[in-house]
């Protein structure tokens, strides 16, 4: 069976796209291919990379240039099953549903939810872009092959007008949590960290601030959004404690986490990350080491379930310096949490079963 990933957004070493579905099918005897933008065409672990030029002049060209030009090259594959990533394909995904294909919208996120929070959008118009992309979506969906998505929730959404939902989460690979055998030692730094996105609503300010209450150092790897951001937290006295890295490959990230006491994942309560299921999380716990976590309801359920971690009201920098500190003072403690999240990561909370999952969602398409 031959099958073609469009991507007009994410690069073609994407996490999720690549390492995860694409080789997973490849693996499974799957035909695969990929078409992403300015990219170099190749042929890796079993995936045929396509390549199409990209748009450079702003989040508005990419839309629509490079949106097209990722189409006509996903056309030439002449595909059983289509499978798109980037909301901005849905038209493309519809036409391709159209033409007699099987096509499979795979939504990484809730965006209706998430447009409310993107601060690039005037506050203004925010709710009425949100329901007229929720309204869009959803005409989509209805006509559409198949929907694959992150969480039960999201999941529940599109259930409503297409029968063929699947979860398939976002966990991490298997193969890096083997990688990572040496994490659970007793011998750690005194140090925390947070690798991802650096923006507002990610909860860095109040983490660096939290800083200042401690004894203990911050890795912070990642790129700072918008520039006038990363000024205002470089401001704060906290960021005397904290060792900037900026963007890391996997092998770096694999490396901080083994030397780090704990992993901090204290997201705002936006109205997307409520509901999310955030792989850092989950990569943590791979790693070995506990986790300080937002308090929100399905993260509480998995950090409690799995006595992994600590959960914090992540708009408190004060309570998120005292569960770094509760660990930091307590060793015996933090080892004890980065074994049992270690221990559910390989029981439950690893990409294994989400492949099997994918493979059969793909044979009932």
């Amino acid at each position: 069976m031959k099958v073609c990933h469009l991507t007009s957004a994410h690069p073609s070493d994407d996490i999720r796209i690549f390492h995860k579905e694409c080789v997973s099918l490849a693996n499974n005897g799957f035909e695969v291919y990929l078409v992403v933008a300015d990219e170099k065409s190749r042929i890796e672990n079993g995936v045929n990379v396509l390549s199409v030029e990209r748009s450079t002049r702003g989040r508005l060209k990419r839309m629509f240039k490079t949106t097209r030009s990722v189409y006509q090259k996903a056309l030439e594959v002449d595909a059983d099953i289509y499978h798109f990533h980037d909301p901005e394909l849905l038209p493309y995904g519809m036409r391709l549903q159209r033409k007699g294909k099987k096509v499979i919208y795979d939504v990484h996120e809730d965006v209706p939810k998430q447009i409310m929070d993107k601060h690039w959008i005037p506050s203004l118009f925010r709710g009425l872009i949100s329901w007229i992309f929720k309204k869009y979506e959803m005409y989509c969906a209805k006509r559409l092959s198949g929907i694959i998505s992150v969480t039960p929730i999201i999941c529940a959404r599109f259930s409503e007008v297409n029968k063929q939902v699947q979860m398939v989460a976002n966990y991490p690979l298997i193969q890096e949590g083997e990688q990572m055998k040496t994490s659970i030692i007793d011998k750690k730094l005194n140090q925390i960290c947070y690798v991802g996105g650096l923006f507002p609503t990610r909860g860095v300010k109040e983490l660096v601030e939290a800083m200042e209450l401690t004894n203990a150092t911050l890795e912070l790897a990642g790129n700072f959004s918008p520039a006038e951001f990363e000024q205002e937290v470089r401001g704060l006295s906290g960021w005397s404690k904290v060792n900037y890295l900026g963007h890391v490959d996997r092998q770096k990230i694999m490396t901080i986490l083994q030397s780090s006491i704990a992993g901090i994942v204290t997201l705002h309560p936006t109205r997307s990350y409520v509901e999310a299921l955030p792989i850092k999380l989950f990569e943590y716990m791979s790693a070995g080491i506990p986790v300080i976590a937002s308090d929100f309801p399905m993260w509480r359920a998995i950090v409690d379930e799995c006595a992994c971690g600590i959960c914090v009201d992540p708009l408190n920098h004060k309570e998120i310096a005292e569960a770094i500190n509760t660990l930091i003072s307590n060793p015996e403690l933090a080892r004890e949490m980065g074994e049992n999240g270690r221990k559910a990561y390989f029981e439950k909370y690893n990409w294994s079963a989400e492949e099997k999952k994918l493979v059969e969602f793909y044979r009932s398409i």
